[in-house]
């Protein structure tokens, strides 16, 4: 064989190996690692999470020792409305229905209800983003396998991990599994189990106890959107700062359908107190399940 045939086949099998890594789904070059994937999908749910502006109507199932209520949500760039449907499995009564339409006023017309809403809520996506971030350091990772388009991984702390907060401490003290959409790369699941019990200050500030567990669940509602659909949170003890130490909590969120264009908080009321939200989600179907 000449030079000139050795160096055309040298340049095919080139061409075929740059050809191979482009169209390669994006897992497969660029999350060969538990690390990596972890890291990646990480990075996707920080960019959707800030870029991401669509408003949703949905149906919304809340569960603690206390409560027991179904409500229809609205968002709104103004910020969601909702009204109770189902409380302990019955529908309000005719003064619930009026307290709940006289808070979801209180929202509209007030700007300082809605404020305190607002700040209510990016307290809890910023607790909630700085976990996240936490995820690929916090955490020894693992591929445990491949199916049907999800990868699973498992996880369990990583000792040389130093948590920055008291709620830190608590998440980089589990372990269990994330389940995530191979073709997207996004997160589909993420279960943890506290395997040992966490003391705050030698448990004089107080402790949480080991077994507590949590699941976080999202779903793809639409081409390329992804909400949570399910968080259960059942954890047990006592400690001096946190507010609701011994949640047990289950929600379940369904039935998710874009809302027009141009709604805003206003409209959204009108739409709730004239029944069209849940014309929509079809609640009559929903009541018979």
């Amino acid at each position: 064989m000449n030079e000139s045939n050795r160096t055309g086949r040298r340049f095919r099998a080139l061409l075929l190996i740059v050809a191979l890594v482009i169209t390669a789904p994006p897992s497969l070059v660029f999350a060969q690692s538990a690390d990596q994937i972890v890291r990646k999908v990480v990075g996707n749910e920080l960019y959707y999470g800030e870029h991401d502006h669509s408003c949703w109507m949905f149906r919304d199932h809340y569960r603690s020792p206390t409560k027991d209520q179904v409500k229809l949500v609205i968002q709104t760039p103004q910020g969601n409305l909702s009204e109770i449907i189902e409380d302990h499995s019955r529908p309000p009564n005719a003064q619930e229905h009026q307290a709940d339409l006289n808070h979801m006023e209180q929202l509209v017309n007030n700007p300082s209800v809605r404020a305190q809403q607002r700040r209510n809520e990016q307290h809890d996506d910023q607790q909630a983003t700085n976990l996240l971030k936490m995820l690929p350091d916090a955490f020894i990772w693992r591929i445990d396998g491949r199916e049907d388009g999800k990868i699973k991984l498992s996880y369990h702390p990583n000792p040389n991990f130093s948590p920055p907060s008291m709620s830190a401490r608590v998440l980089a003290a589990m372990s269990g599994t994330m389940i995530v959409d191979e073709d997207q790369m996004r997160l589909a699941d993420l279960f943890g189990r506290l395997t040992q019990t966490v003391e705050f200050g030698w448990g004089l500030l107080g402790h949480i106890d080991a077994g507590g567990t949590f699941q976080v669940i999202r779903s793809q509602i639409a081409p390329r959107e992804w909400q949570i659909t399910g968080t259960h949170v059942h954890i047990s003890g006592h400690a001096l700062f946190f507010k609701n130490i011994g949640d047990q909590e289950d929600e379940v969120t369904s039935d998710y359908h874009p809302v027009p264009d141009g709604v805003d908080i206003r409209k959204a009321e009108e739409m709730l107190r004239d029944g069209e939200v849940a014309k929509t989600l079809d609640i009559d179907d929903l009541f018979r399940q």
